[in-house]
């Protein structure tokens, strides 16, 4: 029973994963300014976590309330599952002429590039899942990395709660309606990354008006505001 638990305690996970895992054994304080953030989108072949796949992944940094357009992520994945009726959403072809990556090549860069910065994802919880069921298959763990939904924010925000319903899950073509952003990039993963980055630091502008907000009242419940 020793050797049992002995081996599951002391599973062999690649470099870089082990790399990133140690990422998070620091408990360093830090600021709203400090953080880094990751906005990223994933545009996939459907809503099923188990048999739909991601197609791309895009991802760019926020932080010290700017978007570093120099700091930007984007991947394609190789298309071993293929849906016709969502390529009229993602507009990427089977046979399209991009360089794309092997599934678990494509994690690798990902995890590579987020390190432990903040997650931000508008309804987070989809592409979060579909991240980490890519993850399982390749028998690592779920993403270790705080996240924020940009949905949550966008209700969490005072003005914007007083003039539209905080139960409702806002898309992001309303929230960029709501916001006065431009949507001529939606639906690609990169696109929708820097329209996100964007929402994000203007909902975070109206959260934290006086600057005094601090790192971990960002993750409070957005039902107890």
């Amino acid at each position: 029973m020793s050797n049992l638990f002995s081996n599951l305690f002391n599973k062999d996970y690649p470099e870089y994963w082990n790399i990133y895992c140690a990422l998070f054994k620091s408990k360093k304080k830090q600021t709203i300014k400090e953080t880094r953030f990751v906005v990223f989108d994933t545009e996939t072949t459907g809503f099923d976590y188990k048999n739909d796949r991601m197609l791309c992944i895009g991802a760019t940094v926020v932080c010290d309330d700017r978007i570093m357009v120099n700091d930007g992520f984007e991947v394609y994945l190789k298309q071993d599952v293929f849906n016709p009726n969502t390529v009229r959403i993602h507009g990427i072809l089977k046979n399209e002429k991009l360089t794309t990556f092997e599934e678990s090549e494509a994690l690798l860069k990902f995890i590579e590039y987020i390190k432990n910065s903040v997650l931000v994802a508008h309804h987070a919880g989809f592409d979060i899942n579909m991240v980490n069921t890519a993850l399982k298959r390749h028998g690592l763990q779920k993403l270790k990395n705080k996240v924020l939904d940009t949905g949550i924010l966008f209700k969490r925000s005072k003005h914007i709660v007083n003039i539209i319903d905080p139960k409702k899950n806002y898309s992001l073509d309303e929230i960029c309606q709501e916001l006065k952003i431009s949507v001529k990039d939606r639906h690609t993963a990169a696109g929708d990354a820097f329209i996100t980055a964007i929402a994000f630091l203007k909902i975070m502008s109206k959260l934290n008006k006086d600057g005094n907000m601090s790192f971990k009242d960002l993750f409070i419940n957005p039902m107890n505001y």
